[in-house]
């Protein structure tokens, strides 16, 4: 049985694929199959849109406060079929609905892609992690190189004129007290919340 979805404090965790453009440092998935006490998040294949729907459908939606699109790998890998399963669950569900992401989505797909998000998505959560570009390609490692930081500090900016929640992201373990204030200055400049996230590995 692959794990699809699964429980993570008070949302129910959506794991479509295991693609991803970056090879973070910190990435948990380097230290073992699961986390919060999940299955194997390693997918035999890329869950059907009518899969995902159906193990959302498991749960009980009323007791929890969001779902999250959020697994081993990048959700935008698979945009489209994310917003499929999204507007599935607007459409028996007002449950919040988060995507964390690592915001390169526009450089995946070739376009600009947070109009799409609009009406479907309440929170985009972006994994900053860095304070310039040097760094970030250091630590994220992203396939698409130096032009990344840019890329993704640009489709935070835009995500804020189509979602209604937008949070930036660093691990405590990856960026100084000193660092923390810079990316705060940097939120505030594109429009976003930033988040100090511990780091659980």
């Amino acid at each position: 049985m692959m794990t699809i979805t699964y429980p993570v404090h008070n949302g129910i965790y959506v794991n479509v694929t295991n693609r991803c453009p970056c090879a973070c440092t910190f990435c948990l998935r380097q230290n073992g199959e699961s986390v919060y006490g999940s299955d194997s998040l390693w997918l035999e294949r890329e869950p059907t849109v009518k899969e995902v729907c159906d193990s959302i459908d498991t749960w009980d939606l009323n007791k929890y406060n969001e779902v999250v699109f959020c697994g081993y790998g990048e959700p935008t890998e698979r945009l489209d079929d994310l917003l499929e399963v999204a507007k599935y669950i607007k459409s028996k569900s007002d449950i919040k609905i988060r995507i964390n992401t690592n915001g390169l989505a526009d450089l995946i797909w070739n376009e600009p892609t947070a109009p799409k998000l609009q009406g479907l998505i309440d929170t985009v959560s972006i994994s900053l992690n860095a304070t310039n570009k040097e760094e970030y390609l250091k630590i994220v490692r992203p396939k698409f190189g130096i032009e990344s930081y840019e890329a993704m500090l640009k489709f935070t900016k835009e995500c804020t004129k189509y979602v209604p929640s937008v949070v930036m992201t660093v691990v405590d373990i990856v960026v100084s007290k000193e660092e923390q204030e810079i990316c705060r200055k940097i939120c505030e400049s594109v429009g976003a919340t930033l988040r100090i996230r511990p780091y659980e590995g």
